[in-house]
């Protein structure tokens, strides 16, 4: 923790640029989850969308990144009523500077894709917090909870 978070500048689901820079004076919350519309990545989506106002209220934003293209985004978004932003990292090469792509079992097999990943980035873009691994079941709770305790 206290490191510099890795720079990014990824293609939303209008195909604007969204940069890590565009952040700095908040704190930000960026997760990586493996695809749009799977039951997991869903259920965490969903979560971040309910407490939203929470988040809101404590100025940080929330930022979901998945290899999943723009207009795969725009219709999850829409599907789910999903109002914070969703960036394409398609050659997951921000993933793999943030530690969220590499080697993870799945269904008791090995394989190379996104490790699910949240990370709390602090005013001055440094890493704050983070999770690898996560459950998406419950996780964005205690991204909150987290949040509580630095105000």
């Amino acid at each position: 923790m206290g490191e510099k978070a890795p720079a990014f500048n990824l293609l939303d689901p209008k195909g604007d640029r969204v940069k890590l820079s565009n952040f700095l004076g908040n704190p930000v919350v960026v997760y990586f989850y493996p695809a749009d519309d799977t039951p997991g990545c869903t259920k965490e989506a969903c979560q971040f969308q309910e407490a939203l106002v929470s988040f809101k209220k404590a100025k940080v934003p929330v930022v979901g990144v998945s290899p999943d293209d723009a207009s795969s985004h725009k219709a999850f978004a829409k599907k789910y009523g999903l109002n914070f932003t969703l960036l394409s990292d398609p050659n997951h090469s921000i993933m793999e500077k943030y530690g969220a792509w590499g080697e993870k079992t799945l269904y008791g097999k090995k394989m190379v894709g996104v490790i699910r990943s949240t990370f709390v980035i602090d005013k001055d873009g440094k890493i704050a917090k983070a999770w690898y691994n996560v459950r998406a079941d419950g996780h964005a709770a205690k991204v909150l909870e987290y949040l509580e305790t630095l105000s």
